[in-house]
């Protein structure tokens, strides 16, 4: 079972998107040390359940995404990285800060894509496309709804789920999928879910208070 660099974050990381990091906490530059010298660097990404990013302590989830890192350098006066979620696992045993976390992981086997699934990724696609639409006009999105989704289907399944507006404990679910066919249908439900959010939102009456 390997033994991975772990990085517990405040977000999830879902295999397919990309992550960047400041790195700034000293723990953290040591790791970045580290991983200058590997010849394929990667880290392991879980969810912070409880605590903060920064200073230790935190009470992390168990599931996670292997973060390959395509790039390192500086960012905005910090050290920085730049990677993409590859290869999902799970927790066996953390090991002791020292100086930053570390994890005994089992990696869990890929999503297979089906062709049968073909007219549920569309379906979600365009379904997908139109929430992010929608949700723009509440506020600034980190994608929109022009958003370009990978040429390999199954990819393309991942990036569809994680552009959603969603918390972390959603995302941790998405990324628990078994097989092709649960995440379309569990992101299919999300989307839905946030589409009767954001039209009961719309429907509530204004607060502002017109001349008298």
């Amino acid at each position: 079972m390997p033994v991975i660099p772990m990085f517990p974050l405040g977000s999830v990381l879902l295999p397919s998107m990309p992550l960047s990091l400041r790195i700034f906490e000293q723990r953290y530059l040591k790791l970045l040390g580290d991983l200058i010298t590997e010849e394929n660097p990667e880290f392991g990404v879980v969810l912070i359940e409880r605590g903060p990013e920064v200073g230790g302590g935190e009470k992390r989830l168990s599931v996670g995404t292997l973060a390959s890192v395509v790039d390192i350098g500086t960012l905005d006066q910090f050290y920085g990285i730049e990677s993409f979620g590859s290869q999902r696992f799970r927790v066996n045993a953390w090991l002791p800060d020292n100086p930053y976390p570390m994890a005994d992981v089992d990696f869990l086997p890929d999503l297979i894509w089906d062709d049968s699934l073909m007219p549920a990724r569309v379906h979600l696609e365009a379904k997908v496309r139109k929430l992010l639409a929608f949700a723009s006009e509440f506020g600034d999105l980190q994608y929109g709804s022009d958003i370009q989704f990978s040429d390999d289907l199954m990819e393309a399944c991942w990036q569809l789920a994680g552009v959603l507006p969603v918390g972390g404990l959603d995302q941790v679910d998405l990324l628990s999928s078994q097989s092709a066919d649960e995440l379309i249908s569990k992101t299919y439900e999300l989307v839905s879910a946030l589409e009767e959010t954001l039209k009961a939102m719309m429907s509530q009456p204004s607060t502002d208070q017109g001349e008298i």
